[in-house]
């Protein structure tokens, strides 16, 4: 079993190989990285927050819209191939074939987050900045981030176009970034039904704020990735939200696609 979902990953960080995923990858590294190098020179004596700041954005926000992209297009562009119906006929059960499609996105996105930090690092290397403690939780929090978004997009892509897959993505990690301000509304609205909305949505909608939490209150302290930043023990407790997420997206969208027809 566990052979056949490898296989399955493997030929997916082939796919996205061969589709120019990686050389994209690539590209945004090198821009965000200038950018990052304007930025800091523009600002005064600041250079390796800047650094911190562009490289952990862009892990969060280029990593995740890089799981939106491929969530949403390679369970689909199987079908559309009319791949899928060689497959189905082989001893692999779908779920593996699902699990093993998700496994080698992670793959790739982990080459995503690698790059980036990577670049990060050389940036402050060269500043003559080191790597902190905090720096290492906050990249490991985007890097769960990242991982929890692609199973959102697998989740949708397994009964839905690659358009309103990753419309329905995007949408959830907009809103799964501003889980706070909907438990202010829950809490504090007038209106009723904006507090049964807001409770609801906080109910089905992963919490992605809590990977992205520098510069934010926490228990009603203030952390920051440049200064107090939050312990392991925050860093283990987010991680088990998103494996529980991920864990749920994953099984819903084998029940899914394990029902729907190819033939």
């Amino acid at each position: 079993m566990m052979g056949r979902i490898w296989a399955i990953a493997l030929n997916t960080f082939r796919e996205a190989a061969r589709i120019r995923v990686l050389y994209g990858i690539l590209v945004l590294v090198v821009g965000a990285n200038l950018l990052a190098i304007v930025l800091g020179e523009m600002s005064i004596h600041e250079q390796a927050r800047v650094a911190r700041d562009i490289g952990l954005a862009s892990i969060s926000f280029i990593g995740s819209m890089t799981a939106i992209f491929l969530g949403v297009f390679l369970l689909f562009s199987e079908v559309q191939r009319r791949t899928i119906y060689a497959i189905v006929t082989r001893p692999i059960a779908r779920w593996e074939f699902v699990c093993g499609k998700y496994l080698g996105m992670v793959l790739v996105l982990t080459v995503l987050a690698a790059l980036f930090t990577a670049a990060m690092v050389g940036l402050l290397a060269w500043q003559g900045v080191g790597i902190t403690g905090a720096l290492a939780k906050a990249i490991l929090l985007a890097w769960c981030e990242v991982v929890t978004v692609a199973a959102i997009a697998v989740f949708f892509s397994s009964f839905s176009s690659p358009f309103l897959s990753g419309i329905f993505a995007l949408a959830l990690f907009v809103i799964g970034r501003v889980t706070p301000d909907l438990r202010a509304a829950a809490a504090t609205a007038d209106a009723a039904w904006i507090r049964t909305v807001a409770r609801g949505t906080l109910e089905i909608v992963p919490d992605l704020h809590l990977f992205a939490i520098s510069g934010r209150s926490v228990d009603g302290q203030t952390v920051s990735v440049h200064g107090d930043f939050v312990g392991w023990g925050y860093v283990a407790s987010a991680a088990g939200h998103g494996l529980l997420w991920i864990a749920a997206l994953l099984v819903l969208a084998c029940v899914i696609f394990q029902r729907r027809d190819f033939v």
